[in-house]
């Protein structure tokens, strides 16, 4: 994975993707009386009728689900990539320095993750001191 096509991604995200970040009632069994619970939806994804650029999407970042996604009939075939959870903040940090439509939304799953994954956060690095940081690991690396 090279950083251009990473940065291609993220224009592609910017235009064809969505970001879906929500926090929402689910019932944990269907018997009545159980209690439903909050729980966080995290997920990216991008559908579109070419199913080529999809599958180098999935290829180059070898996570979420990949597959046809339902259409009304008369309408062309879709297909749709989808990453959640940790895949979708591994996704976040490797796209935020390229992202500029959905920059926010994207800037939420990693803050997410920031404030739930259980480790010691009073020294963190900003993202912006991140970006530079990761831009320089790349120069060194050679990609």
């Amino acid at each position: 994975m090279t950083e251009n096509d990473i940065a291609y991604f993220a224009g592609l995200f910017d235009g064809e993707g969505s970001v879906y970040y929500k926090k929402m009632k689910q019932k944990k069994h269907q018997r009545p009386g159980k209690p439903t619970h909050n729980v966080w939806v995290v997920r990216m994804e991008i559908a579109m009728t070419d199913k080529d650029t999809l599958q180098w999407c999935y290829d180059l970042f070898q996570c979420g689900s990949f597959g046809e996604r339902k259409v009304k009939k008369g309408y062309k075939r879709q297909w749709r990539w989808r990453v959640s959870h940790r895949d979708a903040l591994n996704l976040a940090l490797a796209i935020w320095p390229y992202t500029k439509t959905k920059l926010h939304k994207i800037e939420q799953i990693i803050d997410h993750y920031e404030d739930y994954d259980g480790v010691d956060r009073t020294n963190v690095v900003d993202l912006e001191n991140y970006r530079q940081t990761r831009r320089f690991n790349w120069n060194l690396h050679g990609n």
